[in-house]
């Protein structure tokens, strides 16, 4: 068999060009086919899919914007099924304003894109003394954002297209005084109203109940008694504090540390300088420019003759609106934070010396030196802390990359046990008991992580006890867990919840008492009018409840206004019951000039947003919008599955 092989190789080649080839051909292209998927699709706009995958990462840049902004705000809201399906249905909008403007070939010009970038506060905070912008940190800002200058501008360029299919309905809403006050007169109308209360406490204070009673209640409520599945748990949390414990280095380090970074650690000399700035572009004509040339040649030799009236003079002829009311004042700079020539001028002066008439592209400056501030270089002694805290940071991580692919794999390789992780990479098993499903509440970290949770409860990691996979719960923050004991969901016994079963009884029947009475008060006052015991009078309105329950308000708001007096009954559930007159109505309190011209702004901007969200849902239909994805009811929990 091998002797033919060997005689016939080109046979045998041919023959497993046409065997392989062609399977390689079609499976690498269903392959590529199922990676251009990207999971299951959660909507259409427009023909154009949103798979899970942009899902997943539409959410995942919402929840690092909301940490960012709020990063007090509980995580377990950013998990939740709520939140998920909210970053769905904004993303879902983006999509179809998107094909709006590109349907109505909505476009930006360079104008409006540079007012736009002018006007943003950040980038306006990039701008030096002078007025030019940082363009490194620039740079910066925006690759913390993942984007060059050119990505971000495009991106903005692109909002300010899509923002204009809104604009031209919303921006254009009007609502005129006399339709804002039919409407405002009726949302702040107000009712005079006398309200008696059948309060259930009151009813369920003069109950005593069997303990057959409890029984029977017990018996038809048992799904409310129901103890919550639990498990005791144990869990490794590899993240930079771990490791920051078990990284140590050597004073040799440190002080090479200290000796490569003084330059860096001792920062740099800094100068404050006051100039007068006569305005002269440098694409402005020649004749213009000489022109500013002599006015500050002038300035400068009144300057010479009294350099005490250089504050005096900046104030009265300097063009630089920002600096001219403080005196010319620049505050202290850096190099770098200047255009060249002004930088050269004030780092050549000493402190008290005026320069010479200084030419840069925005004209020509006359430049004071009021102070100067050294670098100031500390010792080794005095920063080694310091230094100490920062090279243990950098080592951290750097040996956080190296050790989640040991996290991550050792977990799973070794499923039956953490200890072999814990000991390689020097990290404490942490243990937990009665942990949930569901994050309780209070909880921090790991356990407070919905994601985690839903792991530690998959049908493996219950039945067999294995680990779970590395789970990212944060920024370098891997957890993995295993359960070691187990406690299915049951129904406790009568004993056990004998007291919250004795309450719910009595609450349920007070409630019930209290509706009866009510209800029967309520038909005999009907009857007799006069012989209710009403107590003093109340004004409600929708702004101002005085204290009343909004059930109540309601009522009294929804009485015929042609049939005062009237009656009515209003049942408040586990509170009880209450009976209301409804006297009179009462026209909406009369309001002062500056605050109706409020009231009518706001209801404007109410009328337009109205306006602008049925023409998004007019959108809607006509790109034939759908989501796929179910969406959440109002009270579920937070979920561990992606969205």
């Amino acid at each position: 068999m091998f002797d033919f092989v060997r005689n016939n190789t080109k046979i045998m080649m041919g023959l497993l060009f046409l065997l392989i080839i062609p399977s390689f051909v079609l499976f690498g292209i269903e392959g590529y086919s199922r990676f251009q998927e990207q999971g299951a699709t959660v909507a259409k706009v427009d023909g154009n899919k949103i798979s899970q995958a942009d899902w997943d990462a539409a959410h995942r840049a919402e929840v690092e914007r909301l940490r960012a902004a709020m990063p007090s705000l509980d995580a377990k809201l950013l998990d939740s099924p709520q939140a998920k399906y909210a970053t769905l249905e904004r993303l879902v909008r983006e999509r179809v304003l998107a094909a709006a403007a590109a349907k109505l070939q909505l476009a930006t010009s360079d104008a409006h894109l540079a007012r736009e970038l002018q006007q943003n506060p950040t980038i306006a905070a990039l701008r030096r003394a002078d007025g030019t912008l940082d363009m490194e940190r620039y740079r910066q800002l925006v690759a913390s954002q993942g984007m060059t200058p050119e990505m971000f501008e495009a991106q903005v360029r692109a909002d300010l297209s899509v923002r204009q299919v809104l604009q031209g309905v919303a921006g254009t809403g009007f609502a005129g005084a006399a339709q804002a006050d039919v409407a405002l007169n009726a949302y702040f109308e107000r009712r005079e109203v006398q309200v008696l209360r059948f309060d259930a406490a009151a009813y369920s204070a003069k109950l005593s109940l069997s303990d057959a009673d409890l029984e029977a209640y017990y018996k038809r409520n048992e799904a409310l008694f129901q103890a919550p599945e639990q498990a005791d748990i144990e869990y490794l949390v590899l993240d930079l504090d771990s490791l920051l414990k078990t990284v140590t280095v050597n004073e040799q380090d440190l002080k090479t540390y200290y000796e490569q970074n003084l330059a860096r650690l001792a920062g740099k000399e800094e100068r404050r300088a006051s100039h007068i700035l006569i305005n002269a572009p440098k694409d402005a004509p020649e004749a213009e420019r000489q022109k500013a040339r002599a006015k500050a040649q002038e300035l400068l030799a009144a300057l010479k003759k009294a350099p005490e009236s250089f504050a005096a003079l900046a104030r009265k002829e300097s063009q630089d609106p920002g600096s001219a009311p403080n005196g010319g004042d620049l505050d202290f700079f850096a190099r770098g934070a200047m255009v060249k020539p002004f930088e050269d001028a004030a780092f050549a002066l000493k402190k008290g010396e005026i320069s010479e008439v200084v030419e840069s592209e925005f004209g020509f400056h006359i430049i004071r030196l009021t102070d100067i501030k050294s670098a100031q270089t500390r010792s080794f002694a005095d920063m080694r802390a310091e230094l100490e805290t920062d090279l243990k940071k950098q080592q951290a991580q750097r040996k956080y990359a190296e050790a989640a692919e040991t996290f991550t794999n050792g977990v799973y390789e070794q499923s039956d046990s953490l200890k072999p992780v814990a000991e390689r990479l020097k990290l404490e098993v942490r243990t937990a008991s009665q942990v949930t499903r569901q994050p309780a509440a209070g909880a921090t970290g790991a356990l407070a992580n919905a994601k985690f949770l839903g792991a530690l409860f998959a049908p493996d990691a219950v039945e067999k006890k294995r680990n779970t996979e590395a789970v990212e719960i944060g920024p370098s923050q891997l957890v993995a867990g295993r359960i070691t004991q187990h406690t299915p969901a049951r129904t406790r016994p009568l004993a056990e919840v004998r007291d919250q079963v004795r309450q719910r009884l009595l609450a349920e029947r007070g409630a019930e008492l209290a509706r009866k009475e009510g209800e029967q008060r309520l038909a005999a006052w009907r009857a007799q009018p006069a012989s209710a015991p009403w107590p003093a009078a109340l004004v409600v309105s929708r702004d101002q409840p005085a204290g009343q329950p909004l059930p109540v308000v309601n009522a009294a708001l929804r009485a015929d206004a042609s049939a005062l007096p009237a009656l009515a009954g209003v049942d408040l559930g586990a509170q009880g019951y209450a009976v209301l007159r409804v006297n009179k109505l009462l026209p909406r309190e009369p309001g002062v000039a500056e605050r109706r011209r409020q009231e009518l702004a706001q209801y404007g901007q109410l009328w337009s947003a109205a306006e602008g969200q049925a023409y998004y849902q007019l959108l809607k239909e006509r790109f034939k919008t759908q989501i796929l994805a179910p969406k959440p009811a109002a009270n579920s929990a937070p979920a561990s599955a992606t969205p």
